[in-house]
């Protein structure tokens, strides 16, 4: 059993959406979601996974309304980012994903 935490962090508005806790078998996928809002273009997303008693770990960054890259530290995490909605899968899961995970916006000046 795999046990999955989400939390937000945010300079503009961006929150988790639904439970924050997800239990998943070892193999499956799993969707973390947060929904967020900015009036502008060049909002930034990011997702960080944090074990006990540990420092925050960078997993993706993905440009949400514009056409920068996604850059992702795993190939088992993706992202798909919509105008007001972020998504983390992550597949395959394993038990060394149980943690808590952290979704975050960054607003870059135009």
């Amino acid at each position: 059993m795999l046990l999955l935490f989400i939390m937000a962090s945010a300079v503009n508005k961006i929150e988790p959406n639904k439970g924050t806790r997800i239990i998943k078998t070892e193999g499956e996928s799993v969707t973390l979601s947060c929904s967020y809002d900015s009036d502008s273009e060049n909002v930034h997303l990011y997702w960080y996974r944090q074990y006990p008693n540990g420092e925050p770990q960078y997993l993706l960054r993905e440009g949400a309304r514009s056409n920068s890259a996604k850059h992702s530290s795993d190939p088992r995490f993706q992202s798909s980012t919509s105008r007001m909605l972020t998504e983390l899968i992550i597949s395959s899961v394993t038990v060394s994903d149980s943690a808590l995970y952290y979704c975050a916006l960054r607003v870059e000046a135009q």
